[in-house]
């Protein structure tokens, strides 16, 4: 039973907002702390697969996050140099939607929800430091204070004081890959597509938001040099332009209406071992950090947050529940991980053999059974939490 139970969730970023909604429309009693003084969001797009959407619709806000977030039709596989098509999975089956979205209006409309559900939401209240009890959860918070919570969630990311609580200190393992982040303005609004263009060692996205004329872009280089890992370090445009000069028009001039860029370096974490003890619980990055090639990393802290806030609400002992809750996602969720390392080669083959093998099969099953490829991820796309 949740209703009447006090919750606390650290972090307001896409896991713990949902996790405030779900856990609140379920009676609790839900507090949020935030690190940072507002909820405010960099510009940056994520894609939404089915088996996000569903929980999104399940907690009521779809119809909110599609007034902003348009449907993908496509995602298309091309060739650097000449910008060529290799492949095309197509994303209109009915039963699959498949949105574009920038990730301040999803944070926006998660916020509004979770306030409107009667979370409260304090901002400037930085953790340091987590101490799992029987009597409750500990936390240390930045200006040197102690706070004695109940329940609490930790939704924090991936340097979450929670999980080196709960598990042994891991030392991440840096990739050989940087990636940048960019959105530009465009004058002609764009298809609803993604567009994936291959090159040796590197790979670029685009894709559309909001009304169109916004593209998102995310850009992914292998070099020997060792980036810093975070979402928020500034780089030189020139830089990421200097990387992709040898790509298709269609690329470089994108590229070169960039005036602001981030740059990191993409590292692999092991899925936590454990994810609670006593009255303290790991969701999203915490538990699982992933790299960006499934386009899974929001998704699953959606599915996190739901499952959560149902196995809460359908045991009345907490040990029972956390461990149901740990049972249903860590598998799923290791699984999720390992494809996405393993993706991350499929995009950057160089010229030769292999190259010319994996993409004349490609385009064979472009011509003859694309939805086939496609559901090559069904595992991934048509999982439903809420059912």
């Amino acid at each position: 039973m949740l209703i009447g139970q006090e919750v606390t969730i650290i972090g307001a970023g896409i896991g713990g907002l949902a996790a405030a909604v779900a856990l609140a429309q379920r009676g609790a009693n839900v507090r949020v702390l935030e690190q940072a003084p507002e909820i405010t969001e960099v510009g940056a797009g994520l894609q939404i697969s089915p088996n996000g959407w569903r929980v999104l619709t399940a907690l009521g806000l779809a119809d909110a996050i599609a007034a902003t977030s348009p449907r993908a039709q496509a995602v298309h596989l091309r060739d650097f140099r000449r910008g060529a098509g290799v492949f095309t999975m197509p994303l209109d089956r009915p039963d699959q939607p498949w949105h574009l979205t920038h990730r301040a209006d999803l944070i926006t409309i998660l916020a509004d929800a979770a306030q409107a559900a009667g979370v409260t939401i304090r901002c400037g209240a930085r953790v340091d430091a987590v101490t799992a009890g029987t009597d409750g959860t500990r936390l240390q918070m930045a200006d040197g204070t102690e706070e004695l919570h109940g329940l609490v969630v930790a939704a924090d990311g991936l340097h979450s004081p929670a999980r080196e609580t709960l598990n042994p200190k891991s030392r991440p393992f840096f990739t050989g890959q940087v990636a940048w982040r960019a959105s530009v303005a465009v004058d002609t609004p764009l298809v609803p597509e993604a567009h994936v263009f291959m090159g040796p060692g590197r790979h670029l996205v685009r894709y559309p938001l909001r009304d169109l004329g916004l593209v998102n872009i995310v850009a992914v280089e292998e070099r020997d040099g060792w980036a810093a890992e975070g979402w928020h370090h500034r780089d030189d445009p020139a830089h990421l332009a200097r990387a992709f000069t040898d790509f298709c028009p269609e690329v470089t001039t994108l590229l070169d209406k960039v005036t602001e860029a981030h740059l990191w370096g993409l590292f692999r974490h092991p899925v936590a071992q454990h994810w609670h003890a006593d009255r303290l619980i790991l969701l999203g990055d915490a538990a699982h950090p992933t790299l960006p090639f499934l386009a899974q990393g929001a998704n699953m802290a959606l599915e996190d947050a739901y499952v959560l806030a149902r196995c809460l609400a359908e045991d009345p002992d907490h040990a029972t529940a956390l461990a149901r809750y740990q049972a249903l996602r860590r598998p799923r969720c290791a699984r999720i991980v390992q494809a996405a390392n393993e993706n991350a080669t499929n995009y950057h083959l160089r010229p030769g053999p292999m190259r010319f093998a994996a993409h004349s099969a490609l385009r064979l099953a472009n011509r003859y059974a694309p939805h086939l490829v496609a559901r090559r991820f069904d595992w991934v796309h048509r999982h439903d939490v809420t059912g």
